[in-house]
């Protein structure tokens, strides 16, 4: 049976008051007052009404911390006290799978831009991580659209609890850097409402955000930002979304097409202009006022687009006392450092050699680039200037003071087609044999400027990585620091899957922590000790080589420069995997935890079109620790073709030791159905379904099987 599972939108109603505060406002400017305010004024600001009391809009950068301040322009101003909290970005916020986390984290994020004086924040990013190579995979979330939903609403609201307004990105089909800025995204129907849709749904009906920033790229032959399906239809229609859409810096490329199709805010167009802006240049600014002015354009779509700005406004107290904000307080750093303990994932632990005690160990050799490099100013756009950062070797020396002798070694060079050295690898793995154990930090490196390659450009805003093999000769480092000294554990940063084949079977311990915020190190050094039990899980899967991934195998990547085809479909991440059978280095949803935990057999309650689901979970472990229990959902007959299992409710338990807990799932029409693009609606098709729930994609514990 068919269904629309399309629901009302109350939290995008403003309430008749303030809408009839905004129409007088609109009766009340010329033309020239309201194409100003449709446009940027500087680099990050659009211009207010001062004879009416409007404000200028102010934005910023920061999916994970305020951006340094610029100024009117876009050189950094180094004045002032702009080092903001550093928190940690967006795929190891999502590795928690906590959407408490979520909401922790929006809510400082959102305090400190109140503080700072911002009225939007922009962030968080939701692209769906269709390849490895993404460089901005890191500020994203996740490859499954259920996960990224149930953290994305926490975090808007967390922000904009604050006074603050969230700016959802990139509206939509960002999923790569490589000419990003024009790339045609072509995919079907069902890959868009299945896979590519429904975090930005989430995030509009559940989270009821307040402005939503376009993409650089085309959808289906129009730009992203302007693209009357997404934005008119879509967005504000189905959605209805009544904020406003902002462009990307420099996203817009016309002034008619772009006014009809849906932007209502367009910013950093100066960019194309720089060192001299002439904001009068900008799409919506002269050009736009001839076209109304000659009938070309309606007033009404202008008064639209200012009526929205005004709705954002009154909703983030821009008109009266906004409460104030607190920034980079210790409280803050406290958040940032629980996200960083639930969010840094235990991927191997043989022979248990985590977690390490103090009783026996006496030396450590912290080995690699990565274990003394900070990350806060890395990444493009998203750069923090965070007041201090802790990493992984001042957190273990802060553990461990004199208790532990710990010694440091470079081990490699980041710099540009750097290679094995082996000078520093010998000096690694001398280290690594007078200490008890050894402690290799690396994997990717955020790049510190965007605007070309830089020599360690990985996880950055405008490139992809070339491939996804360990850069600057980490593996030769790797391989030699293991036979020096068997007893090694290898810290993995960045922003997704790097290719760990040659010696993942080697190596006892695995860790893979993304970029963890200021206080990365403290977390790492607590969880390494125990003083921490892990419980992270990924949330993009981890493949053994970059030919395993469906982009690169099935669809395209990066296209041709003027098309790219996700031939893929529905089938991105583990939906690949697990139907065609490909073995993943680590899967999604994987995380080890230094207990151990026992599932019951669920009990399911089913109804029209609907399910209950009750299971227990019992800590069978010594110790205290949390367990991400997921719920897959599999049909075992369909008209179309679908995915082996999919996520549709996760829970995350935490259990002393020996402690039990029921959990309860309730799943609606929507987690038993596939968008079907001949009818062009959801179906729900009667049937049987197995209700599959483990601790990963890869690791069912336990199933029970229904009829709909």
């Amino acid at each position: 049976m068919g269904t629309n599972l399309l629901p009302v939108s109350a939290q995008q109603t403003t309430d008749p008051a303030t809408e009839s505060k905004i129409e007088s406002l609109i009766k009340k400017m010329t033309l020239e007052e309201k194409i100003g305010m449709i446009h940027g004024n500087s680099s990050f600001t659009s211009t207010g009404v001062a004879r009416l009391g409007i404000p200028e809009l102010m934005t910023s950068d920061g999916p994970h911390g305020v951006r340094p301040e610029h100024g009117r322009d876009w050189v950094l101003d180094n004045k002032g006290d702009d080092s903001s909290t550093y928190l940690p970005v967006g795929i190891t916020l999502a590795s928690t799978w906590n959407p408490e986390m979520g909401y922790a984290s929006g809510s400082v994020l959102g305090s400190e831009a109140n503080y700072r004086g911002k009225d939007v924040i922009l962030g968080p990013g939701i692209n769906i991580m269709r390849t490895p190579l993404n460089g901005r995979n890191f500020e994203y979330m996740s490859e499954d659209p259920y996960l990224i939903s149930k953290m994305v609403v926490g975090y808007i609201k967390g922000v904009q609890d604050q006074g603050v307004s969230a700016s959802l990105k990139h509206y939509m089909g960002n999923n790569q850097e490589i000419n990003r800025s024009g790339i045609n995204v072509e995919m079907s129907e069902r890959a868009l409402r299945e896979i590519y849709l429904p975090g930005f749904k989430a995030a509009v009906v559940e989270g009821g955000v307040n402005t939503v920033m376009g993409s650089y790229n085309r959808f289906r032959g129009e730009y992203c930002t302007y693209n009357d399906y997404l934005i008119n239809k879509i967005l504000k229609g189905e959605w209805g979304f009544q904020g406003l859409v902002m462009s990307d810096w420099g996203a817009i490329h016309s002034t008619k097409e772009a006014l009809l199709g849906g932007a209502d805010l367009e910013m950093g167009t100066d960019l194309e202009m720089l060192p001299n802006p002439d904001y009068s240049k900008f799409f919506f600014a002269d050009a736009a006022l001839r076209m109304v002015r000659g009938g070309e354009i309606a007033e009404s779509v202008i008064d639209d687009k200012v009526r929205r700005i005004l709705r954002v406004m009154y909703k983030t107290h821009m008109f009266d006392k906004r409460p104030s904000g607190t920034y980079a307080t210790k409280e803050h750093a406290d958040v940032a450092r629980k996200i960083a303990e639930e969010g840094i994932i235990l991927l191997k632990n043989k022979g248990n050699v985590l977690p390490l005690d103090k009783k026996t160990i006496k030396t450590i050799a912290v080995i690699g680039a990565n274990g003394n490099r900070t990350n806060g100013m890395g990444g493009g756009s998203s750069q923090v200037r965070t007041k201090y950062e802790i990493t992984p070797l001042k957190g273990l020396q802060n553990l461990c003071g004199n208790s532990v002798g710990i010694t440091y070694e470079q081990g490699y060079t980041i710099a540009r087609n750097a290679q094995a050295d082996p000078k520093l690898i010998q000096q690694a793995v001398d280290a690594a044999k007078k200490a008890d154990v050894a402690i290799v930090v690396g994997g990717w490196t955020h790049g510190y400027d965007y605007s070309v390659w830089s020599d360690n450009a990985y996880d950055t805003e405008g490139f992809d990585k070339p491939d996804m093999n360990m850069p600057f000769g980490q593996d030769e480092l790797i391989r030699a620091v293991i036979k020096a000294n068997p007893n090694t554990i290898v810290v993995l940063y960045g922003g997704g899957p790097i290719d760990i084949d040659t010696w993942v079977n080697e190596a006892k311990g695995i860790l893979q922590v993304g970029y963890p915020g200021m206080e990365g190190g403290t977390a790492l050094a607590e969880i390494l000790f125990g003083v921490v039990n892990p419980s992270g899980k990924l949330t993009v899967t981890f493949p053994k080589h970059l030919e395993d991934s469906p982009a690169h195998k099935l669809g395209e990547y990066p296209g041709d420069s003027i098309n790219v085809h996700y031939n893929e479909d529905i089938f991105v991440g583990y939906r690949y995997f697990d139907t065609y059978k490909v073995e993943p280095q680590f899967a999604f949803g994987h995380g080890l935890s230094y207990t151990s935990f026992k599932y019951s057999k669920p009990v399911v309650v089913t109804s029209t079109g609907s399910a209950s689901v009750k299971i227990s979970v019992q800590n069978t472990g010594t110790r205290q620790g949390a367990e991400v229990v997921q719920l897959y959902v599999r049909d075992l007959k369909s008209s179309l073709k679908r995915p082996v299992k999919e996520l549709k409710a996760f829970n995350k338990v935490f259990l002393n030791a020996g402690e039990s807990k029921e959990i309860e799932f309730n799943l609606d029409k929507s987690a038993f159905s596939y968008y079907d693009d001949k009818q062009n609606q959801w179906v729900l098709e009667p049937g049987k379904f197995d209700i599959l729930i483990g601790s990963s994609s890869s690791d069912i514990r336990t199933k029970n099987r229904i009829k709909l």
